[in-house]
């Protein structure tokens, strides 16, 4: 590893991070022969040091401009291939005392401010960047790379990009922090690959392997995953208690079994810790398999089941015989959910908070008064495009969910500005309402809303039929109120 090191510093040239590089470019003095063996003896003591720091080329694709100029000009990127690679580059340099060195040193009079910072205040900045550039801080010199490894710096990974070759990235990180604990790296907590799209299950493996204190796994968007990486994590990261598979459309299942068929016993011992889940398009997803994650997961508070279009009312019924703590549950777009669906997520009872049934076109009056009457303290319903849904709904909704604070029954024609006074007389906490599409409302409506619900913050009447005046009603009487609307005439 050395041996490759020294070769690389040594053919950058102006840009590279070699010691005789840089000091030929800064002095038109010719160095004897002695003083030349001396730095040659020196630049092959730096080219064998077996530190390593992971190049910022590991997150970055070549041939931006920021990594063809200066320090950032690294071989690290492959210009034959085009794609991003992973490579280790010994730490940087100590402060050599060789006449040379001092020549081509910087005065003390122009030493940068930020070197006067102390290590605890740089440690602070470094906090905030995100892990590509904290790897290019680890180049600038000795100071900042034994800062920029600071343990309290990696408990979060961070990457994006389609380019990256990011199994490589996350082996390379990896095993740089395990330096101090070998194969174990314990400071680590989060990790966030979302969009990276060339992540595969060898790059979950390998964070299975490292990281048994994850608590918090982002890979949405990453649609190589399979089943099989899912389980490597669950099974090898007991503490993990937020995932993120949103758009992975392999994953059809969460369980500590690889049979994605065989459910937990109720007399097993071992459960999932997971309380939020996240599986957005997932559309492969099924009532089975969602019989196989209630089981396996009944700690979850936070489940989101956006778009995944092949449950039905009997993959509900399974999740409320295993996770009766659900607090925030996503079924939007999922077309096979109905009244009977809204039965079973209502045995939630006052525990749940926030639900969303946008697009399920199957959901009437009936679903919503199953929802209203047991779930005395829901705060968010997002029943968007559910057309089924009248007046008597919405009166129902008001007169026993009276703590709501956001609703949205957008394009529900049927709802009119009688279900818009109930909602006003009884919902005094109302902050957001969305009314979009909907075609029986009326400036009246809208004025008996704002004469009673001065928190309004933000009122969505694109496409409604209303008056410029009703608009400037709203406006005089909720002052932080934003208005979205297509009226052309009011600004």
């Amino acid at each position: 590893m050395g041996a490759n090191n020294g070769k690389q510093y040594g053919s950058e040239g102006k840009g590279s991070s070699s010691i005789s590089s840089d000091v030929s470019s800064s002095t038109d003095h010719t160095p004897t022969q002695a003083q030349k063996n001396v730095a040659t003896s020196e630049d092959s003591d730096l080219s064998m040091r077996t530190l390593s720091t992971p190049s910022p080329a590991l997150i970055c694709p070549p041939n931006l401009p920021g990594f063809q100029n200066g320090r950032g000009s690294s071989t690290s990127s492959s210009s034959i291939t085009g794609e991003t690679v992973a490579m280790v580059h010994s730490p940087p340099p100590t402060r050599l005392t060789h006449p040379l060195i001092r020549l081509a040193s910087r005065p003390q009079k122009e030493q940068a401010s930020i070197e006067r910072l102390p290590d605890h205040a740089l440690v602070q900045v470094f906090s905030f960047l995100p892990t590509n550039q904290l790897c290019r801080c680890a180049r600038v010199c000795r100071r900042w790379y034994n800062l920029a490894w600071d343990p309290r710096l990696w408990r979060t990974i961070r990457l994006t990009g389609e380019t990256i070759n990011v199994d490589r990235a996350l082996k390379v990180l990896t095993r740089r922090l395990c330096q101090d604990t070998p194969n174990v790296c314990l400071m680590l907590e989060t990790v966030s690959v979302s969009g990276c799209r060339r992540l595969t299950d060898r790059g979950l493996y390998t964070i299975a392997q490292c990281c048994p204190e994850l608590r918090r796994l982002e890979v949405s968007g990453c649609y190589n995953i399979s089943n099989e990486a899912v389980f490597d994590v669950v099974s090898l990261c007991p503490n993990l208690e937020h995932l993120d598979v949103s758009g992975c459309s392999k994953v059809t299942c969460i369980s500590l079994t690889r049979e994605a068929s065989i459910k937990l016993s109720p007399l097993h011992g071992k459960q999932i810790s997971i309380r939020y889940l996240d599986m957005t398009d997932c559309f492969v997803l099924e009532d089975e398999g969602l019989h196989t994650i209630a089981a396996h997961c009944t700690q979850l508070t936070h489940l989101y089941l956006r778009r995944c279009v092949r449950l039905t009312d009997e993959g509900l019924r399974y999740l409320m015989i295993y996770c009766t703590s659900i607090k925030e549950l996503s079924v939007s777009d999922c077309r096979f959910v109905s009244d009977f669906g809204l039965r079973e997520i209502a045995k939630l009872e006052s525990r749940l908070r926030y639900l969303s049934i946008a697009h399920c076109g199957r959901v009437t009056d009936v679903g919503i008064r199953y929802v209203a009457k047991y779930c005395s303290k829901l705060r968010y319903l997002n029943a968007r495009g559910c057309e089924g849904i009248t007046d008597h709904g919405v009166e129902y909704l008001a007169k026993n969910c009276t703590k709501l604070k956001s609703l949205d029954i957008g394009k529900c024609p049927l709802v009119s500005d009688t279900g818009l006074e109930c909602l006003a007389l009884n919902c005094f906490n109302l902050k957001r309402l969305s009314l979009k599409s909907c075609e029986s409302i009326t400036g009246q409506g809208l004025q008996i809303v704002a004469a009673n619900c001065f928190d309004l913050q933000m009122l969505n009447v694109q496409d409604c039929e209303v008056s410029v005046e009703a608009l400037r009603f709203v406006k005089r009487h909720c002052k932080r109120c934003v208005i979205e609307h297509t009226n052309p005439a009011f600004f």
